[in-house]
Parts: C-alpha cells; structure tokens; sequence
C-alpha cells in the first residue's frame, strides 16, 4: 500500500511539472486579458477572443501549444501583419520618391528659367538690335527654341542634326533679305546650302554651339532623367507585393508571441534582421545598380560647371545667334562674292522689294540669371541627399526592424525568438537573394527572382550607360523597354539600328515624341503623357538583350 502510494505521488508530480511546462490552465489559469485588449485595440471583435488560454493544435504559424488565439484570430492578425509591413515599406518608398521628385523639379525649374530666360531676352532685343532680320524670321528662333526645349525633355530629335537645319533654313531666309535685288529661286538656295560648310557664312558659331549645346543639354537632359527613373524604380518596387512565406515569418515574428501568452516580450533584433532579409531579399538585389547610378549622377554635376557647362549655355544661347547673324553680316560680301563664283550669277529682280537691308547691329547684353550660387546650392544639396539614400535597398530591413517593429532593444534571453522567450542564436544572413539559402525564418527560393524588380534593375543599368555616355559628351539614345517604343520611365529613344535618328521635320511632330521623356513630371510641368496612358513592360528576355548591348557599348569614364 506504501508503495502504490508512493507511486501514486510521483506520477502526480510528474503531471503536474508537465501541466506546468505547458502552460496547462488545470495547473495555472491564465487568462487572456493582454491578448483581448492588443486584439481589440486592432480593431477586431473582442468574440473572437476567448478568456482564458485553449490547446493550440488548431494553429498553423504560430507554435503549437496553450493559446490565447483561435485560427481566426491567427488568419486576422496575419494579414494584418502582411498590411503594417506593407504600409512600413509604401511609407519609406513615398520618402525617397518625394525626395528624388522634389530634386528633379528643381533642377529641371533651373534648366527651364535658364532656356525660357535666354529666349525672352532675344525677344526682347533682337527687333531693335537686327530689326528686320530678326522680325521676318522670329517663327525660324521660336521654333529652334520649341526643339531645344523638346530635346532637353527627353524627345526623340537629334541635336546636332536640328541645328544644322536651323542653321540651313535661317542662311536661306537671311541671304535673300540682304540680298532683294537678286532673283534666288529654290535652286540656287539649294546650291546655296551645299556649299554653306564650306563658305561658314556664320563664321565659327554654328561648330562651336553644336559642340556646347549638345554637351550641355545632354548631360542636364540625362541628370534630370537619371531623378526621373530613380524615383520610377521605387514606386514600381514599392508595389511589388510580399510573398505568403513572408507573411507566414512576418505574423510569427509581430504576434506569435500574444497568441502564445508571452505579450510582452519583443521580437530579438537578429530573428527580426532575418525574417525582413529574407521578405527583401529581392529588393536588396537593386543595390549594386542603385549605386551605380547615383554615382553616375553625381559625377555628371561636374559638367554644369564653366563656359561649356550646362548653366553657361544654356542660358547664352541667344548670345550665339546675335554673334552668328552679326558674323553674316560681316562677310556679307565676301560670301556673295564666293556663292556667285559657286553657284553663277543670279539674275536682277527687277521688281526689288527696296534697297538692301542695311546692317544693324545692336549692343545685347546677357540675360539676367537666377542668383549666383542657385545652381550650386542645387548640386551641393542633390550630393548629399543621393549619398544619403545609397544604401537604401540594403538599409530596409534594419530600418523596418527599428521603425516598425516593436524591437528588443538587446539580444537576450528575454526577447521573442519566434518560439519562446530566449535568445536568438542563429546567424544574421546577408543581403540579397543568393543569401537566403539558408535563411532560418523564411522560406526564400533563389531560383525565381522577382520579374518585376529584375526588370527595374535593367532599368537602372541602361540609365546608368546613358549618364556614363552624357558625361563623356555623347548624345546616346538606348532602346526603351515599353512595347511601341514611346517614351517611358528611363527616357524617350530607340537605337540607331532599330529605328535611325528620326528628326521631326516639323514642330507639330516633334512634340509627340516627347512622351514620359521625364519620369516625375506631370503633364501640368509640361511633360506630356503617352494617349492611352504608359505601355506595360517587355518581356525579360528584351531587357536582357538590351542589356548586353550596353554591355558591349558601354564607354569608359575619362
């Protein structure tokens, strides 16, 4: 009898140190009250919430054991975890956006006042400086000034090519009025026009502008698209939704520990690091590229400095046309005398309209431009904010893990581990998606890149190899990744080989290439956007082709 008796207590005890390790209410009731009052404060029906703890074998993220969660609770705050970690990541994304757009429609503002400026001050001083040489041909500079503008934001014209017909029509309309006594038919203007490289009737202006002109309006043109695509990238990927693995990891890390009856304890620092590493694996992919380009924009501020720099010329670009139309009529007769032996002599309108237009020649000034150290201050602020943001991609997780999720301030055993409450002790996996292999939380297959971000990671190289040829002062126009090949995000353009340099011969077809030439410009700032909103993406196999071409083009820094 002693010994059944014996017996007896020990298996009492025995049951009761298991009811005890398991949390068994037969041993100690707890209740259900902190889960109750965070579940409420959610927003949930307090219903659903029992009072005190029941088996958990119902459970599917959380560990199974005693709980305070039924399986709807667990589904409810699940997908509420899925929606706090995507309002953490929209919420960070619109902070970049808003910092790159609020860069680029200041740069662009300062490029534009620096464009419109120089066209105000020509209209304002060419009528009495060259009075009727101005006056009939002023539709001839509107409309050089129309293109220039277009080409600055991103339409598919060549510059070099635009200038020279400007150059060729504005010499036709020119040598006419000086000379009105002559009879100049089409074909002794074309002859005219042949011989116009040879004769250099506007002296050394129209080399020396096209060398600064296309220099300075590529590398402003590339700088603003550069803030353009940047911010392109991170709306595109900050849409890019989380997978149901990640969701799984995210609900175990935020709230697995309410439902298991440890409420207060907060997730280790190093188990929160690894869950969101792996959430993020792709978008950590980004950073090399992401690096690239912000590099890239950074060096090409260097060419807004100087006489041949982007503020310099562009806002002297009707300083060039006065030094061009005075330069004509300088040489007035020795090129008469030199088209006369080239092309034959014209016949005498007997008709004359009047005498020759006399020459004129007025004192221009240069415009008045935005206060010394604007376009300085501009640069200065763009350097450190894009050095600011370099890491982004790979700062998320830590970031998220401090700002969103209500983190253990240190790795110990009173943190959540994602069982219990204890230390952490697996490794903290690195960046990207190759890293995850091994990633103790969530369940990452390497082999299935996300599409959407690999896409915005081709957008970033082929940005970036435009940057690297605008620096070097080459016009590079890369093929864009929307279906029709109108202009999107990463700029307007097609290859040479693809479609050739189409130049619009006319300024009303001019203005339809310039659609979403620059990304983060409303159509109220004067981008236009494409009739029937943008094209969906190419398929990978375009970005990849496309990115071996730039691969094999790509040009060296100097």
């Amino acid at each position: 009898m002693e010994r059944w008796a014996r017996g007896w207590w020990l298996l009492c005890a025995a049951a009761a140190l298991t009811a005890f390790a398991r949390g068994d209410p037969a041993s100690k009731s707890r209740s259900c009250s902190e889960v109750r009052q965070i579940y409420g404060a959610k927003g949930f029906s307090l219903s659903d919430v029992p009072q005190a703890e029941i088996s958990g074998e119902h459970l599917r993220i959380c560990p199974q054991g005693y709980t305070c969660c039924t399986s709807e609770m667990e589904e409810n705050l699940a997908n509420r975890s899925r929606a706090e970690l995507e309002t953490g990541l929209q919420d960070s994304s619109r902070a970049l956006q808003a910092t790159l757009t609020t860069q680029l429609r200041a740069f662009d503002d300062h490029f534009q006042r620096l464009l419109n400026g120089s066209e105000r001050t020509l209209q304002d001083t060419f009528p009495s400086a060259f009075g009727d040489l101005y006056t009939q041909n002023a539709k001839a500079f509107r409309d050089l000034y129309t293109e220039l503008r277009l080409y600055y934001r991103g339409a598919n014209l060549h510059l070099e090519e635009t200038l020279a017909e400007f150059w060729a029509r504005l010499l036709e309309r020119l040598f006419k009025q000086l000379h009105p006594q002559l009879l100049l038919p089409d074909e002794y203007l074309d002859c005219l026009g042949k011989q116009a490289e040879a004769l250099r009737p506007f002296g050394d202006v129209p080399r020396e502008l096209r060398l600064r002109a296309t220099r300075a309006f590529v590398a402003a043109r590339a700088f603003v698209q550069g803030l353009g695509v940047a911010t392109d990238v991170v709306r595109k990927v900050a849409q890019v939704p989380l997978g149901p693995e990640c969701s799984r990891a995210v609900m175990k890390l935020v709230y697995c520990a309410h439902c298991l009856g440890v409420p207060g304890a907060r997730p280790c620092p190093d188990y929160c690091r690894n869950v969101l590493k792996g959430c993020l694996a792709n978008q950590a992919d980004l950073d090399a590229e992401w690096r690239n380009l912000l590099d890239s924009m950074v060096l090409i501020t260097d060419k807004f400095w100087g006489p041949s720099g982007a503020e310099s010329v562009i806002s002297s670009v009707h300083m060039w046309l006065a030094e061009a139309i005075n330069a004509l009529q300088d040489n007035k007769d020795t090129l008469t005398a030199k088209v006369i032996q080239g092309c034959g002599n014209p016949k005498v309108n007997s008709q004359g309209t009047g005498p020759e237009e006399k020459r004129r020649r007025g004192k221009l000034e240069p415009q008045e431009k935005p206060p010394t150290g604007t376009l300085e201050k501009l640069v200065s602020e763009a350097k450190a904010q894009l050095r600011d943001v370099q890491d982004f991609w790979i700062s998320l997780p830590g970031m998220l893990c401090s700002e969103r999720v209500a983190m253990s301030t240190a790795s110990d055993d009173r943190c959540w581990n994602g069982m219990t409450k204890g230390r952490y002790l697996p490794e903290v996996m690195g960046d990207g998606l190759a890293n995850q292999i091994n990633n103790p939380e969530v369940e990452v297959d390497i082999t299935k890149p996300d599409m959407t971000i690999r896409q915005q990671i081709m957008q970033l190289k082929i940005m970036t190899n435009r940057l690297r040829s605008a620096y070097n002062g080459k016009d590079v126009d890369f093929q864009d990744t929307s279906d029709d090949g109108s202009g999107s995000g990463s700029g307007g353009g097609c290859p040479d080989d693809a479609c050739g340099r189409r130049v619009s011969k006319k300024i009303s077809s001019s203005r339809t290439t310039a659609t979403h030439a620059l990304p983060g410009l409303s159509e109220r700032d004067g981008a236009s956007s494409a009739a029937g909103g943008p094209r969906p993406c190419a398929p990978l196999l375009r970005l990849l082709l496309v990115t071996l071409v730039l691969a094999a083009a790509t040009p060296r820094w100097r």
